[in-house]
């Protein structure tokens, strides 16, 4: 007890020493603050978390005083250790308010601290709005003025993002889905055309598609991406077809046809201060000969001026370039932002013991049992879901009118209320929905049909290429059923119908993996 009090006696007096060397700069009344104290006073924008306009947030300062000072030589009497411990997330930082928009437009207005990552924007747009974190929420930049987004990586940090817009811009923030955001990393050679890519004689030419990404992201090897592009020629509203060159030192185009040599070879962009886009109306505001344009643009210019724009010939294509560039701009940091998530799950799993020691069991007999057989699990499973079906319609039919039929009840009871249904969707507004949502095989929705209004349709994404199929009604036996290959798979409702394709390909390209989500913030 005397040793700790002695030790705080010489703090005591190396803090007077430390007052009297450095003059009144670093003095509250008569304390003196470390340059690095674990607590420091809070800042004007903390205590307007306390002391903000919103009722919420108020703070009657006549109610709570201050904690006493133990030590009065080692913490200064102006610090409230009561706001110190309330918001941990707010110690040495400023709060500033954002604004976020939905695919509909819809926008929501959070107070966030500045050092917070376009990752913790989306968990909390996720917690707020109760969406299924499949990990595929994103953050996106947008600038209307130029028709221009991207992704803003999770790691990122979005105030020095919003730093580069500049006083007067129309710059805003969306969240929304992006399915292909690191499917790179699952499936690269999607991505990734052997046409297009090729590895440094350091590695003796020999690419094994199993390592692609690894290749890229290993620091010793040098892969690149090379293949024609049309570039905009500067001060001139004409396109030009260059046969570039991707590299880690930055963005080339040849001069003379598809040569590699030094001198043949002209500079473009490098990515260490600039950021890859794609063109939102290529065509409409560019001139681009095609819709698949892209762009790199300066972190600190918004000037159209300052652009590198080009275009490439299909989809396929452009996503091979805007991916290379973000792997070479980011490199490891990328496959960290991947794998964090599923990181966080194997460490706390969200499934309880509880939810895992589950079991099925029976209760029509006088006795309730165990169902140990699986089979018979699933079987009785099933038989729940019709029955839920038949009392849903029975229970549409008693509000309905009396020529209304059950199963025309039923599909409007049980589809209309599904995430992946959109009604009143155009095929041009699908096509950019699941573009938006990323073009990766699965991605789908189910919206009506514009041609015939008692139909639907079923757009869905396969080889980066979006196909519509059409859902006809077949009637039989007074009955309504629904079909994609004419009546020879029948199923009474839409829900029946994408279940049943998320477990089987049957008629289609691939299985239906990932719906088209709209969200209201």
């Amino acid at each position: 007890m005397n040793d700790s009090l002695d030790e705080t006696r010489s703090l005591g007096e190396k803090a007077a020493i430390f007052r009297g060397a450095r003059g009144s700069g670093n003095v509250v009344g008569s304390a003196f603050i470390p340059l690095r104290s674990p607590l420091q006073p809070p800042s004007a924008a903390i205590s307007a978390l306390f002391k903000g306009n919103r009722k919420s947030r108020e703070v009657d300062d006549t109610q709570m005083g201050p904690v006493q000072n133990a030590f009065p030589e080692l913490l200064p009497s102006a610090v409230s250790l009561v706001s110190e411990c309330l918001l941990p997330w707010t110690k040495n930082s400023a709060t500033q308010v954002i604004k976020v928009y939905s695919e509909d437009n819809t926008s929501r207005a959070v107070e966030v601290p500045s050092d917070i990552t376009a990752r913790d924007i989306c968990q909390l747009f996720i917690l707020k709005n109760h969406c299924i974190d499949d990990h595929s929420w994103t953050l996106f930049e947008q600038i209307p003025h130029l028709s221009i987004e991207r992704t803003i990586e999770d790691h990122e940090s979005v105030m020095e993002v919003q730093s580069g817009w500049g006083m007067d811009s129309n710059c805003c923030l969306y969240f929304r889905k992006n399915y292909a955001k690191y499917e790179f990393f699952k499936k690269p050679l999607d991505f990734f055309p052997e046409h297009m890519v090729s590895i440094s004689s350091e590695t003796n030419g020999i690419m094994n598609h199993s390592q692609l990404i690894q290749t890229f992201l290993s620091s010793s090897s040098c892969p690149e991406i090379h293949g024609f592009l049309h570039a905009k020629e500067h001060g001139r509203k004409s396109w030009k077809k260059f046969y570039f060159v991707l590299r880690r030192s930055g963005l080339y185009f040849s001069n003379k046809g598809t040569s590699k040599e030094p001198r043949h070879l002209q500079f473009i962009a490098e990515f260490s201060d600039s950021d890859v886009y794609t063109l939102l109306s290529a065509k409409k505001v560019y001139g681009a000969p095609t819709d698949y344009g892209f762009c790199v643009k300066a972190s600190k210019s918004n000037s159209a001026r300052d652009l590198k724009l080009l275009c490439a010939d299909d989809e396929q294509t452009r996503t091979c370039w805007v991916t290379a560039m973000r792997l070479f701009k980011y490199g490891m940091q990328l496959y960290q932002n991947f794998v964090q998530p599923y990181q966080k799950q194997k460490s706390s799993p969200m499934r309880s013991i509880s939810e895992n020691s589950l079991v099925a069991m029976d209760f029509s007999g006088h006795k309730s049992r165990v169902i140990e057989n699986p089979s018979e699990a699933l079987s009785v499973a099933v038989e729940e879901g019709l029955s839920w079906r038949r009392k849903s319609c029975h229970r549409l039919s008693s509000h309905g009118s009396p020529s209304t039929s059950l199963s025309s009840m039923s599909s409007i009871a049980i589809h209309v209320a599904q995430p992946w249904f959109h009604s009143k969707l155009s095929r041009d507004e699908a096509q950019k929905l699941i573009t938006q949502q990323g073009l990766i095989d699965g991605v789908f929705l189910v919206r009506d049909s514009q041609s015939n209004p008692r139909t639907f349709v079923l757009s869905l994404c396969h080889t980066q290429k979006i196909k519509h199929f059409q859902i006809v009604p077949v009637e039989e036996n007074s009955e309504l059923f629904y079909s994609l290959d004419d009546g020879h798979t029948r199923f009474t409702d839409l829900l029946q119908l994408v279940e049943f394709y998320q477990l089987n390909r049957g008629v289609l390209p691939c299985k239906l993996k990932h719906h088209c989500a709209r969200i209201t913030l």
